[in-house]
């Protein structure tokens, strides 16, 4: 089941939280449950994509993304990821997470996400991510213009222009 409490307690911290530009990093800290693990009594890799969203939709409330959604009638969504696992999370093990926004293209918005234990980072994760309407993926320039933000994308790291080329070599729909 999805964590609605947890998400509820992360939308109500990020409210009371300072504004954030929109590549400025988001911190927040989370508990692995015993719910969170798998059959081998560490943090479930699906349960790991669930805790990077109750970094990432705070991360928004605090940019302004969320605020703008409902008033021009969009959404977002994740249309594709990269997650690296390096370290092992347990029960009642504390995990600092790091959200933030890298850069964008014409269709999308990159983000980096992490999560730290005790100083180690745990696993990493590469995200492109797209606001919907009813007519298809909205520019992230005009995104960004109805959040007041400057338009313009700062560079984007080589490792996630890399990753966009590789992706784009990837064929669709796969193979049968």
């Amino acid at each position: 089941m999805y964590p609605f409490v947890r998400m509820l307690k992360e939308g109500i911290l990020s409210r009371r939280a300072a504004p954030l530009g929109i590549t400025q990093t988001h911190v927040s800290h989370h508990v692995c449950w015993p719910w969170d693990l798998d059959v081998w009594a560490e943090l479930n890799n699906g349960r790991t994509l669930t805790l990077y969203d109750l970094g990432r939709i705070p991360m928004g409330v605090r940019t302004g993304l969320i605020g703008i959604l409902p008033k021009n009638r969009w959404g977002i969504t994740v249309a594709g990821n990269s997650l690296r696992y390096r370290r092992r999370v347990r029960a009642f093990d504390r995990i600092e997470m790091r959200s933030r926004v890298l850069g964008w293209d014409q269709r999308f918005f990159y983000m980096e996400q992490s999560m730290w234990r005790k100083g180690d980072c745990t696993s990493h994760m590469l995200l492109r991510s797209a606001v919907t309407s009813a007519d298809g993926i909205v520019p992230p320039a005009r995104v960004l213009t109805a959040m007041g933000q400057a338009i313009e994308s700062p560079e984007l790291p080589a490792w996630v222009k890399a990753w966009i080329d590789a992706d784009a070599l990837r064929p669709w729909p796969p193979e049968r």
